[in-house]
């Protein structure tokens, strides 16, 4: 994505069961696609290692379907779910940049899940993206919407502190241009989408030890791995500092760690 960090789906995945549940809650919200008589076209953008994009398949089995990503990492790991479906459909995966990406040919769903908070222009993109749709078709994605929660507050203000700031201060507050759920319901309804837009916050419950750190290792802290990743002794230094921070913000209890996490959600129709 826009100025992507180097990526580590295996880290992304150890928390694979709380990262899927916000695009289920999304998927059930998707109204019927425009497909009739033909397999559905649907992009996923921002697909990272294809755990989630093989689960449309559930929904259309017979569907074409393309991951985007533009981590190579990533792409690598979602080869592994590419081919023909068992509905009879097909799984493909392919590089693209989501901050320039336009469509080259119809959807009737582009579906992204967590992967927009990266491109800080997306907002702008969205007329090509709505435009790239087939008449009825849906733009859907889900984003975070906890950066000012102690995790990314704490992460921010670290990274300014003197000793990281010129090495890290850009990669501190990254996020700052996500919207309000009423701000794209606006900019989606005034390109004539009907708008179905909300905010869960998500109480999860994580285990093990220092979790909130091995959370945000698989996320919003890769810029700042990838920065120092040719200094592992400033890296160890950084992470034994942030680790500090993020165990007084979240204590352990006696079933774990809690860690709320809001999410932000549009689906957004094309006329028909």
């Amino acid at each position: 994505m826009h100025d992507a960090p180097t990526w580590d789906p295996q880290q992304y995945l150890r928390h694979a069961g709380h990262r899927t549940r916000p695009f289920h809650d999304l998927l059930a919200r998707i109204p019927e696609l425009p497909h009739r008589g033909r397999p559905a076209r649907i992009a996923d953008l921002g697909c990272g290692p294809g755990n989630v994009t093989v689960q449309l398949t559930d929904r259309w089995p017979d569907a074409h379907i393309t991951g985007l990503d533009s981590s190579p990492e990533m792409l690598k790991e979602a080869e592994t779910y590419a081919g023909p479906t068992p509905g009879g459909g097909h799984l493909d995966f392919a590089p693209a940049d989501a901050s320039v990406w336009q469509p080259e040919e119809r959807f009737d769903l582009i579906v992204s899940s967590a992967a927009l908070q990266w491109v800080p222009n997306h907002p702008d993109s969205f007329p090509a993206w709505i435009a790239g749709l087939t008449p009825g078709g849906t733009l859907a994605f889900q984003v975070p919407g906890n950066f000012t929660s102690p995790s990314h507050a704490l992460l921010g203000e670290l990274c300014d502190e003197p000793q990281w700031r010129p090495r890290l201060a850009p990669h501190g507050r990254r996020f700052v241009h996500i919207l309000s759920p009423a701000a794209y319901l606006e900019r989606l309804s005034s390109l004539g989408c009907e708008v179905d837009a909300w905010e869960t916050t998500y109480v999860q419950l994580l285990q093990g030890e220092d979790p909130v750190l091995d959370w945000v290792k698989g996320t919003a802290l890769r810029p700042v791995l990838t920065a120092l990743e040719d200094d592992p002794p400033a890296r160890e230094e950084f992470l034994a500092q942030y680790r500090d921070l993020l165990r007084k913000a979240y204590p352990p209890g006696p079933h774990g760690t809690v860690f709320p996490f809001r999410r932000i959600f549009v689906v957004a129709r094309k006329p028909g």
